[in-house]
């Protein structure tokens, strides 16, 4: 299996994006790791990186109760 990121030809993470982004979280509002997302390790730090900084601007929550 290939990083999603590279399959769809996204150069970018943006942090705006929060459909996209949930996807690689879990019920508790966790970041998947590498492994269970498939994404290759460039990727993988720029996603946790658009999630901190969307929970930062709070389009995500940083917990789900």
């Amino acid at each position: 299996m290939q990083c999603y990121f590279s399959s769809n030809n996204i150069k970018y993470v943006d942090y705006k994006d929060i459909e996209l982004l949930k996807k690689f979280l879990n019920p508790h509002a966790r970041i998947l790791t590498k492994k269970r997302t498939m994404v290759c390790s460039k990727h993988q730090r720029m996603l946790a990186s658009a999630i901190k900084r969307a929970r930062f601007m709070a389009l995500l929550p940083y917990v789900s109760s």
